[in-house]
């Protein structure tokens, strides 16, 4: 929708839209380094350009009005009384911002709030943590309370962690808020230490596809993964010492490997250190020649790894990477987000993309019986005023 549609549509729901104030807060893709960043490891991703808009205005009261676009159910409440309500559906996201916001020292006041998004729900594009970021950012512009970036993204994880109760990293939230066009970020999750690395894409467009397979068992194969890396890194500790998987060199691993004993605590362990390793050769590739060829040799490698070693990818994800495997043209396709379902990322050439998106559809459809929704887009900047 353009600027006149929402306008219009926040006249229809809140009378008129005078004064009203435009935020915007990207999804987000990670590029490469899946299920590492809670084993020490570095994440690359990016901010894109589809997201959450924002239409936002300031009351005389202490009452927020929520109202979305693409979803019927609207909310009132009072800046006195915020609580988390089951029944309250996609409102809980930006209630838990206000009520951390609010609940941190800032004086919070009442205001409309008219949300659009154009990221598909359920893909691991971060739509939660976007709705929250935007939340977060007009906030604090409309009462000119200049809670640093930082602070948001800190802000926008402990709502999801604490007053929804979606045990999230920190990533997703990093990545909207201090994205910048053009740019992946090398991030430690651990201790937010954070470069921006140049992604130069001449002729080529990512391409992000939707399974559109519901990530049915992410949340506990997320924990079983994680419970599997505290376990081989307690045993690996009592010959190396290190306080995360990713420490440990390869070298290392190959030399005590074996006094895991447990074919499936190596193969995990063998994905954590090689993906580590990528996405360094990954950041060095880029930032060096740009070799974005390279760099699409290691998001295939990083998949064969997720499917392999980690086993979180699933029939879906896979059937559709090998599809565009297959498609010329494409220099990298990956399984991104938790597994299970959700997206691909995939690097194109710009003139092979209505191929891709033909082909690669045609052939998943028959493998799957599901359709999949392509989204071309670029990398764009992070949350902030439009």
């Amino acid at each position: 929708m353009n600027r006149e549609s929402l306008l219009k549509k926040f006249e229809e729901i809140f009378g008129n839209s005078e004064a009203v104030r435009f935020f915007f807060a990207p999804g987000r893709v990670n590029l490469i380094g899946e299920h590492i960043d809670y084993n020490g490891g570095l994440v690359f991703p990016c901010a894109l350009e589809i997201g959450t808009t924002a239409l936002a205005r300031g009351r005389n009261d202490n009452i927020i009005s929520f109202a979305s676009v693409n979803f019927d159910f609207r909310k009132e409440i009072s800046c006195d009384r915020i609580i988390f309500d089951k029944n309250d559906g996609w409102t809980n996201y930006p209630k838990g911002v206000a009520s951390v916001i609010k609940n941190s020292g800032y004086e919070l006041r009442g205001f409309d709030v008219l949300y659009y998004g154009n990221i598909p729900n359920g893909s691991g594009l971060s739509s939660s943590a976007s709705i929250e970021m935007a939340t977060a950012t007009l906030i604090s512009g409309l009462f000119d309370l200049n809670i640093p970036m930082i602070d948001r993204v800190k802000i926008s994880k402990k709502a999801e962690n604490e007053f929804v109760g979606v045990n999230c990293g920190i990533m997703d939230m990093f990545a909207i808020g201090m994205g910048k066009k053009g740019m992946a970020i090398s991030l430690n999750c651990n201790t937010l230490d954070y470069t921006y690395v140049p992604v130069k894409l001449n002729d080529y467009t990512i391409v992000i596809a939707n399974t559109n397979k519901k990530r049915g068992l992410a949340d506990s194969k997320y924990n079983e993964r994680r419970n599997e890396c505290e376990r081989a890194l307690s045993i690996l500790n009592n010959y190396v010492k290190a306080e995360t998987l990713c420490e440990i060199s390869i070298s290392d691993f190959e030399k005590y490997g074996n006094k895991l004993n447990d074919e499936i605590l190596i193969k995990r362990v063998r994905h954590v250190i090689s993906e580590n390793l990528r996405v360094k050769e990954a950041i060095s590739c880029l930032s060096g020649h740009n070799d974005l060829h390279r760099f699409g040799t290691l998001m295939n490698q990083s998949h064969l790894s997720l499917r392999d070693d980690y086993e979180v990818t699933g029939k879906e994800l896979d059937a559709l990477v090998e599809e565009s495997w297959k498609i010329d043209g494409v220099i990298g396709s990956r399984m991104t987000g938790a597994g299970f379902g959700g997206c691909t990322v995939s690097i194109v050439k710009n003139e092979k993309i209505e191929e891709f998106k033909k082909y690669a559809g045609k052939n998943y459809n028959e493998r799957t019986g599901l359709k999949a929704d392509f989204y071309e887009t670029s990398i764009g900047n992070g949350s902030g005023e439009i």
